[in-house]
């Protein structure tokens, strides 16, 4: 399985050390359908290219856009495309992964599900991040989806989740590094692991509730990359600055 690791650009030489090839989050759509490149090093070539829909105005022209980006794409060296589109989709941004989906060639696409019916020879991205069932389950419907594995690729993030017994919604509470380790500090507790999450889990009683609290570390993450890449599925991402102190771990073996 080809691992991505997703950096923005002040993040590119500490992630390169890894020896995983990068996803470059340094671009964004700008007025007039421009394609805004952020403080890339001039340096930094091959990899993919990693396209924000954050604050993204209308695109009027998507395939002036499109060009901009395949143009980029052969001057950087990139041998794809990711679109790190986290909105509900716009008809706009929909003729963009069209166009894109059209006139990529051999450079590969990787799209949220939520575009995945434009682009129908692009990759779809599934998060591992899965709180409820199982992740084999998960990936196996995913594939019934969208055509096979072959047409998938894992958005591995790293699960810090707080539920609340019970919790019929399947509904947490996002907990950041430093809330998870203040939690971990102070109940100090013992750790389970869900085979068919691929995650580890605690649980703990505040106020007279219950609470349930599901966790990624390395060996997770790498269990979930190895479940993906036995499956057939080809690449995985990872976020940099989600996995920056797993990885020497994750990556230990150069």
């Amino acid at each position: 399985m080809q691992v991505y690791l997703t950096a923005a650009p002040e993040d590119v030489r500490e992630a390169a050390r890894h020896n995983r090839p990068l996803c470059h989050a340094a671009y964004r759509i700008g007025p007039d359908s421009a394609l805004l490149r952020g403080n890339l090093l001039l340096e930094a070539r091959g990899g993919l290219m990693a396209l924000s829909d954050r604050d993204v105005p209308p695109v009027e022209r998507p395939e002036a856009l499109c060009g901009a980006i395949l143009r980029e794409c052969g001057r950087r060296g990139y041998t794809g495309i990711l679109l790190d589109f986290e909105h509900s989709p716009r008809p706009d941004l929909t003729a963009l992964v069209r166009a894109l989906g059209k006139q990529a060639g051999r450079r590969k696409l990787y799209l949220p599900e939520s575009y995945g019916a434009a682009a129908p020879g692009a990759c779809v991205l599934i998060s591992t991040a899965v709180s409820g069932g199982s992740l084999a389950q998960c990936l196996r419907e995913a594939a019934d989806r969208w055509g096979g594995y072959q047409r998938l690729a894992l958005d591995v993030q790293r699960l810090r989740m707080d539920f609340t017994l019970p919790a019929p919604s399947g509904q947490g509470t996002p907990l950041s590094a430093e809330e998870f380790q203040a939690l971990w500090d102070r109940e100090n507790p013992s750790v389970f692991f869900s085979q068919d999450l691929c995650a580890r889990y605690f649980t703990y009683t505040q106020r007279g509730s219950v609470h349930f609290v599901l966790f990624d570390d390395a060996d997770t993450l790498s269990r979930k990359v190895r479940l993906g890449a036995g499956a057939g599925i080809g690449t995985a991402f990872f976020l940099w600055p989600e996995i920056r102190d797993l990885a020497g771990r994750l990556f230990s073996g150069g």
